[in-house]
């Protein structure tokens, strides 16, 4: 944990006077105070052609845990797919031996390694902490272009500019680790970013139409695609990208389908234990009719057990509307830390 020395309270009291000042002249914001500044990125990626999936990520059930999942504790459940970080703690020291990679995947069992596109995380190898502000968390002139504001939800996420090349660089520096490490696939979160930079007031002090964010999702989407099935020849290589459905809206020719191995999808039903309106969840199936009808599964978590046995209400009414819209549910904790293999009777132990 840093300490920060506390200023003394003449330097505040000069600091609150310039805010003041510079405010009363209309030309700074505050987000520029807070040492942040658009900075939109040039280097523009060239994705290029896509890799068709050669089929759909086969498997009934599905167990979901980002945080310190153990090859012996999925090794003993009977989930069908699983989608873990490539490493325990999410950091290097953390990845699996070659050993529990074989453990985790007896049975045939799918895994998936968790991989955000959309933003960056502050704990990962790729992140330079002097790219932000130790006072403010925002980044500052040290950080490069595609690093952008903090994600307010998620302490330690910062927004990308994922259309920038060095950004899609360490994207697939990062798909090769996991590649070598032997996992079936990919789980894509953050799609829904394009979403963010297609709102003039998403804070960052640039914007893009969303047509254009959303096209530039989607190749990069493709590019890990080909990456994975063409480049190191991993043809069978799942890509399962996370929410974001209204990209279905700008795929021009089937492109992304074509692309995607299936779906995941997060607070369907219910937000919490507050059931999501009813107009909301149809107009989200709706979308993932795209995938249904390519005979591609929807995975869908919501986190709607609080950890009571036997399961409340809740959990079972989430798990049979899932099934019965024919897709694939994973009920996970309220606390949303995905941190252990949540089984009961009706989901796998």
């Amino acid at each position: 944990m840093s300490i920060h020395r506390p200023l003394a309270p003449i330097a505040v009291v000069a600091i609150l006077l310039s805010i003041v000042a510079l405010i009363g002249c209309g030309h700074v914001s505050l987000q520029r105070l807070g040492g942040y500044q658009p900075n939109p990125c040039d280097d523009l990626a060239n994705p290029g052609s896509t890799a068709t999936a050669t089929g759909a990520l086969p498997g009934t059930n599905w167990v979901y845990q980002l945080q310190e999942a153990s090859a012996l504790s999925i090794e003993a459940t009977a989930f069908e797919i699983a989608v873990l970080d490539y490493s325990r703690d999410g950091e290097e020291s953390g990845r699996y031996s070659d050993a529990e990679m074989v453990l985790m995947k007896s049975g045939g069992r799918k895994l998936l390694a968790y991989l955000s596109i959309g933003e960056a995380e502050d704990y990962r190898y790729y992140f330079d902490p002097h790219w932000v502000s130790s006072i403010t968390g925002q980044p500052t002139s040290a950080a490069p272009c595609w690093l952008g504001r903090t994600n307010p939800d998620w302490e330690g996420n910062y927004k990308v500019q994922y259309w920038s090349e060095d950004w899609q660089r360490i994207v697939i520096d990062y798909l090769d680790r996991i590649i070598a490490d032997g996992f079936d696939g990919i789980y894509l979160d953050i799609i829904d970013a394009f979403e963010y930079w297609g709102d003039r007031n998403n804070g960052e002090g640039y914007w893009i139409e969303e047509t254009l964010a959303a096209e530039r999702m989607i190749g990069l989407v493709g590019r890990i695609a080909r990456y994975a099935r063409v480049d190191k020849g991993r043809p069978d290589f799942y890509v399962i990208p996370q929410n974001g459905e209204r990209i279905f809206n700008y795929d021009s020719g089937n492109k992304y389908l074509d692309t995607i191995s299936g779906i995941g999808i997060e607070d369907l039903y219910y937000d919490g234990t507050s059931a999501i309106g009813a107009a909301v969840t149809a107009a989200r199936k709706a979308m993932l009719e795209h995938v249904k009808s390519a005979g591609k599964p929807v995975l869908v978590v919501d986190y709607v057990d609080r950890g009571v046995r036997p399961p409340e209400a809740i959990v079972g009414d989430f798990r049979s509307k899932a099934a019965a819209d024919g897709y694939i549910p994973y009920a996970a904790h309220t606390n949303r830390e995905l941190d252990e293999i949540n089984t009961f009777s009706g989901q796998p132990l």
